[in-house]
């Protein structure tokens, strides 16, 4: 039972990314979360939700790789762009037709990857509030903080 152990602390860690209040508590959490083994990231969006979603699905591939959550791999790119959409898609039947604004939080321990997103959805000042998230297993690689390193693993299989 220890995979589920695991694949629920990295979900509540995504959830706390998205639901941090700014910019200071976002890099006091990610901190927090790598002394776990926890590798995280948010990216804030908001728009149109039809349109918001390649925006939320992108700008969480961006921020995975930059934050070092991923390799540009194509299978683990494409792990976080499905963890998004199916993040976004547990928002359709509240969203559709109606404009959100929120945070993505992403975080990744071993193969965990989760994409939790945090929206206000709306019209004018009529704001409902919504949580969603979206869970992929990758090929486990070690994180920074257990000892391996991200960029050594992912030359490792660029053949390099």
């Amino acid at each position: 039972m220890a995979g589920i152990s695991e694949s629920r602390e990295v979900a509540q860690a995504a959830l706390r990314m998205a639901t941090s209040r700014d910019y200071a508590e976002e890099s006091r959490l990610k901190t927090e979360l790598k002394r776990q083994g926890i590798l995280a990231a948010a990216v804030d969006f908001g728009g149109p939700f039809a349109q918001a979603i390649p925006q939320i699905v992108e700008r969480c591939v961006v921020a995975a790789k930059r934050e070092g959550l991923i390799v540009p791999l194509h299978s683990e790119e494409g792990a976080v762009a499905g963890a998004a959409h199916e993040a976004a898609m547990g928002l359709a039947l509240k969203a559709m037709g109606l404009s959100v604004g929120g945070k993505a939080g992403l975080a990744r321990r071993g193969e965990h990857v989760v994409v939790a997103l945090f929206v206000a959805i709306g019209l004018g000042h009529l704001d409902d509030i919504a949580a969603s998230l979206g869970h992929r297993a990758l090929a486990h690689r070690p994180t920074p903080a257990r000892g391996g390193g991200a960029r050594d693993d992912a030359a490792d299989a660029a053949g390099r």
